[in-house]
Parts: C-alpha cells; structure tokens; sequence
C-alpha cells in the first residue's frame, strides 16, 4: 500500500514509481498502488518537444474503481446480443435468434467496442509492463484476450473455424468486474491510514499579536490561513471541537484533547499551558491559544505517516517469497499456454479449441492473488500498529516479533515511570498522611531537588492545602528547612535528624530498613526537633507493567529485566512484576552484553529501551523496540517504536505479528493451490471427460480467487491487539 495524490508540477519530478493499471500513482519509492494492490513499476521518462514537460505522462490516463465499474456494465450490455448470436445461446439457452444479413459483422463490431473499450486498460497496463520489463497480470490478460480477437478477426475474413467472440466478450466483462471487486477490497485495506492524511485540517485560525499581553486578551484580532501557510512561532487559536493544526505547545486555555487516532490512546488527555499538542488531534471543551513548533514535514503525524511508508516498502520473507512466485507463475503462463495450444494443435484439435485452452491457461494463472497474498495482510498489518500506537519502521521487524521468546526491558522509563515518586508514607508526631505530607510539600515547595517535587507532586495530586514557608534554606547534603506557621521544619535524609532527633521508635526503624534494602530513598520530616514522620521514595512502577508481563508469560513469552540500580532497586522492581530474570549494575556499554548473552541460549530477543545508552542494545537485539518519548538515538535503532509510552504494547506487537503471519500462510496456502488445482483443468487434462473450464469461467474463478485472498487479509482487523 501507498499514498498517493496528484502531484505539483514540482513533485512530479520526484515520482520515478507508477501503477500499470493507475497512471495517477506516481511515488518516489517501490510499493504497492492503493486502488488495485499491483507493484508499482519503474516509470519510463516520455521526451517530447518541450522540456519543461519532460518525464510527464498521461495523468488522466489512470483508471479508477468508479471506471472500472462504468466499464463493467456498458461492456455487459453489448455482450448480451453478442451472446444471443452465438452457438451457446442455441446449445444451452434454447435461444435462436433469426438470421439477418451482415450479423457475423454486428458480431464483429459490438465484440471490437467490447474488446477496445473494455479491455484497452489492460493492453496499456500491459504493455507499461512490458516497457518495464516486469511482465505480470495485466501481460497475461493482454495475450489472451488479444489471442482470442485476432483468432476471431482471422475466422471472419478467412471464413475458417470457429470465432471466439461471445468467449472474448464475457472475458473482458469478467475481468471488468473482478477488477471492480479486487480493487474496492484493496481499498477498504488501504483505507485506514489513508484517513491518517486526513486528519490535518485545511485552515488555521491566527492570531495576530502586536505585544505579549494580547496572548490572554478576551478579544482576539484572528485571521483564517490555509494550514500550507503556518510558520513556527504562529499562534493559533483552536475553538472547542476543533482539530489541532500544527505540532505545539499550550500557551493559554484549559482542555481534554482526544489524541486517540495517533496515539492510539483512548481517553483524553489534559491540556494545560505548557503542555505539547500534536497536529491532528481534537479539542475538546475548551478554547486552547498554541504557540507553532513544527509544521509539516516536521510534525508528528508528518512522521508517523513516514515511518508506515518506508516499512510498506520494505518486504518480508514471505513477502519476498510471494513476489518470486508470482514472477515465475507469470512464465510458467506463457510457457505453459504455449505448451497446451502447441499440444492441441498436434493432437488435432480445432484451432480455435486450441486458441480457446491458450486463453483459459492464460487467465486462470494470472498471479493476482498469489501476488496480494502476503503484501496486503501486510499493508494492512502496518495500519492497525500504526492505529493502535505503535509504529513499524521494519516490515521484518514486525515479522519476527512472532518468534520472540524474551522480552528484555530496560527498567527506567519502559518498567518505571523515570520519575521519584512516595510509595510509602509513616506519620510519626503527626495525626494522619495529609498532614504529614502538607508540611513537608511547605518546605520542599522552594526546592528544585527530584526528591522534593516528588513530595510536592503528591501533595497536589491529593489536593492538599500546602501553608506557606518563611525562612527557606537549603542545607547542603542534608536537605531543606523553614518556618511555617511559625514553626521551624526540616525536611532530608537520616542526617536531618543529627543534633534534632534522639531516636527514632522501633517499628519505624525496622520499615525504614525494609525498604532501604530494596533501594528505596528514606526521606524524613522534623518539626520542632521532634519526629513529625517519613517518607520512602523510589522509582515509580508503571501500573501497565503488570499488564504488560502478566499478557506476556500468557503467550508464553519469558521477561527480564535489565537496570544500572542497584540490587536492592532491582529486586524490589522485579518482585514486584514477577520477573525471574534480572540484571542489575548494569553499565550502559553491558546493555548489549546482555542480549548476546540470552542469544548464545538460544532465545530470540527483543529489547525495548528509550535512551542513548540503549541503541547498541536495540541494534543488537532481534527485535529492537524504542519507547517513542526517548531519544532520537533509540528511536533511529528500533525496528518498532512504541507511540505512547505503554508497554503493553509488548504484547500486542507479538500478537499481531503472529495473527499476521497466520493470514499470510493462509492466503499463500490458498493462492497456490487454487492455481495447482486449476492449471490443469484450464490445459484441458480432463476434457476426455468432458471436463473443460471456459475461458469466462476461468476468469471468474481467477477474480474470486482473488476477492477470496483479499477478503481474508481484511479479516486481520478482527485480530485482538489489545491488552
């Protein structure tokens, strides 16, 4: 699959890819065309006389499914009289209608508008490959209908055998129809992350600005631009329900903005100002002011649609063994069509019988959907990661996802959160947690330690009152103090409590060293020289994660742990998500140590990492997994990057790699026994048993057959990928 839209006289220069069958598809790269799923061929330069123009072709010249469809049924109404003149109509339909002069030339004609009318997209596209000397489909179906028209032709001016007329006709009908069918699935296929190019809306709402006050200003002077003409550092102003139009940051306003359709993230997400908004996006309730980071080719959508089109041009094994096939499949045609129409010939047969099984073996081997059966599960395989928040930068990466046997997570920031958070709170001389910890969050509120946002952090998370500090200091390797209410209150480390507190009580000391030997942070709070309580701190455990690996030890899929912490921290982390297999003191440069190490047992391993330090590990790992918030480094290693910072997504990778190679054998499976059971039979092995397939029934099952593959690889979108 490909995007694909009509290009600017600048663009076109660029396009050096087109569709045999679609013209209009131009593209800078290999794929697949989006209305039929054919591969796109090399384009051929056309000189002419004016070189402003060289290199442009035809762009009107492209057929679409709507033409397809028109073609279909004009092409039907002239078979029908075309078939009433001929012998079947007498020998099955018990039709005879009475002869006139000149029918055999009516015959003649309405065949002719059939064939060049009808047919005439496949002999362009036909020969559009042949120039690019990727003969394919459209080849096969060009020999045989031509094949079937000149015999015809040669019957009515030498008035020897049989014409082929009503046989040509309902072919080219046929194939008009199957086509209609093959490229609406297509389509439907293609259809999901074309609405990804969609979601930018075509105009911006600025705000024009003379000084900074007016950013707040209730009376906005605004203007309507076309989104092509947005820079950075525009403001825009984005009412309720409207969509963002450019990758920023919030300014002003207040409101909850679905980012599920490139995030993959269901609910809403807050947006206050300072916080990052992504093109595309809706707003909700309320009325936002964005200042523009990134525009176009820049944004976040910009990339995501990237990232999907270079893993669409890369191709699988399976993928690769399908196009091989298909390719061979489109000699063993020719060849094997010539084989039969010399076979008969020497056997004695009619000409035109003979003429006849030639365009049979023709158009039931077109590899149609031997050439559909793995790139489309696999376009569409590519869709529904990018919907559901992960993004496939290798196609092979997604293939061997399925073959995973451990999952090594680097602990911070995948596992972890990256960030201090209070997992434990011990009220000492104060009356409850809350009072505790508004106390503390009054000091630690001048403090820009990570320890004491962490505090602060969880004072506002619980809507607590926080008083005011006066008399703030910091006290170097200890930690900070003030008044409040009067009052003074130290907050730090065990040294806070030198020369304040004589002793700490007995069943506090024993948690404090509990949860010291798990690596955890122990901070305390003194109030005028008395105890007041204590905190423990350590790295916030994601509450995905247990999801995360409960999903993965069901499919059946082992999970370690990788960390620079400590022991203590290491432990106290994998006890408490279950996992058996850890290492810990790890340096950055080991990270990939320990990959090769699970390799040499025999595992496939798939890393998942989002720092600097991890593109060694990613790289080296069989399947490399960036968390999408790191840095660029991890995200250029990774063979997948995870959109939303959810390791759930592990699981959900691994199950759609494998529901996608499953519809792959599927449709390999089909494809090639249709073709090994049907070749025969069009060749006429069985006609001494009466047993011949006629040219127009070869063409319906040749269009099912495709229809059939195309059909199954949409049924990938009932795959659960999702935790």
């Amino acid at each position: 699959m490909c995007f694909h839209h009509h290009a600017s006289s600048e663009e076109k220069g660029s396009a050096h890819y087109t569709c045999p069958m679609h013209p209009s598809v131009r593209e800078s790269q290999p794929g697949r065309c989006p209305e039929c799923g054919m591969d796109l061929i090399p384009e051929k330069k056309v000189h002419t006389e004016h070189a402003g123009h060289e290199g442009d072709i035809d762009r009107h010249a492209g057929h679409h499914t709507e033409d397809f469809l028109k073609k279909f049924v004009i092409s039907a109404v002239l078979t029908v009289p075309v078939v009433l003149f001929s012998d079947i109509a007498a020998t099955f339909l018990k039709v005879t209608p009475g002869p006139f002069p000149g029918a055999p030339y009516v015959t003649f004609a309405l065949a002719s508008l059939i064939f060049f009318y009808g047919g005439w997209v496949f002999l362009s596209s036909a020969w559009r490959e042949l120039r690019a000397r990727l003969p394919g489909m459209m080849t096969l179906i060009a020999i045989a209908t031509s094949a079937a028209y000149l015999w015809s032709v040669y019957t009515l001016i030498s008035g020897l055998g049989a014409p082929l007329w009503w046989e040509l006709s309902t072919l080219v009908t046929i194939m008009l129809l199957g086509h209609w069918l093959e490229m609406r699935a297509v389509k439907g296929a293609s259809a999901a992350l074309k609405e990804l190019s969609k979601l930018l809306p075509d105009t911006a709402e600025v705000i024009i600005i003379n000084d900074e006050s007016q950013i707040r200003d209730s009376k906005l002077n605004t203007k309507i631009v076309p989104i092509s003409e947005l820079k950075e550092g525009d403001l825009v102003f984005v009412r309720p329900g409207g969509r963002i139009p450019a990758d920023g940051v919030v300014k002003e306003g207040r409101a909850e903005v679905n980012e599920s359709m490139v995030t993959g993230e269901s609910a809403p997400v807050l947006k206050i100002a300072g916080a990052t908004v992504i093109a595309g996006t809706v707003n909700g309730d309320g009325a936002l002011r964005i200042s523009v980071a990134k525009v176009g080719n820049h944004t976040f959508l910009a990339g995501v649609m990237r990232l999907v089109r270079e893993a669409q041009a890369s191709k699988s094994r399976l993928q690769l063994l399908s196009d091989r096939a298909a390719l061979y499949l489109t000699y063993v045609a020719v060849g094997g069509g010539g084989v039969t129409l010399a076979s008969w010939l020497a056997a004695g047969a009619p000409a035109g019988f003979a003429v006849e099984r030639l365009v049979a073996v023709l158009v039931i081997a077109c590899p149609h959907a031997l050439g559909l059966a793995v790139p489309l599960v696999a376009s569409l395989s590519t869709t529904i990661a990018a919907r559901q928040g992960f993004l496939v930068k290798q196609r092979l990466a997604l293939e061997a996802a399925r073959n995973i046997d451990v999952v090594l997570f680097d602990k911070t920031g995948t596992l972890t959160k990256g960030e201090y958070g209070i997992t434990e709170i011990w009220p000492a001389g104060a009356k409850d947690e809350d009072e505790l910890l508004a106390l503390a969050a009054a000091v630690d509120a001048h403090s820009e330690h990570f320890i004491s946002r962490a505090i602060v952090s969880e004072a506002k998370r619980r809507n607590l009152a926080v008083p005011e500090v006066r008399d703030f200091t910091r006290l170097p390797g200890r930690g900070v103090e003030g008044k409040v209410n009067g009052v003074m209150v130290a907050v730090g480390g065990e040294k806070i409590l030198e020369g304040r507190v004589a002793a700490v009580p007995d069943t506090l000391r024993r948690s404090v060293a509990e949860e010291g030997e798990k690596g955890k942070t122990v901070i305390y709070a003194v109030r005028e020289n008395k105890l007041f309580g204590a905190f423990a701190l350590a790295d916030l455990i994601r509450d995905e994660s247990r999801a995360a690996i409960a999903a993965l030890r069901a499919g059946d899929v082992e999970v370690a742990m990788v960390t620079g912490d400590t022991e203590g921290v290491a432990r106290w982390v994998a006890r408490e998500l279950n996992i058996a297999t850890v290492f810990a003191r790890v340096l950055p440069a080991e990270k990939a140590e320990k990959v090769k190490m699970l390799q040499t047992q025999g595992k496939k391993v798939a890393f998942v990492g989002d720092g600097v330090n991890d593109a060694p590990a990613l790289t080296q790992a069989d399947l490399g997994i960036a968390i999408g918030a790191g840095t660029n480094v991890a995200v250029e290693s990774a063979g997948i990057i995870l959109v939303r910072n959810d390791p759930r997504d592990i699981p959900n990778i691994i199950e759609l790699s494998r529901a996608t190679y499953r519809k792959m054998v599927q449709n390999l499976w089909w494809a090639t026994g249709y073709n090994i059971v049907a070749l025969p039979l069009a060749a006429g092995v069985l006609a001494t048993q009466g047993i011949l397939l006629a040219p127009a029934v070869a063409a319906v099952f040749m269009s099912l057959s495709t229809v059939i593959v195309a059909v199954n690889a949409l049924l990938l979108r009932r795959a659960r990928v999702a935790v």
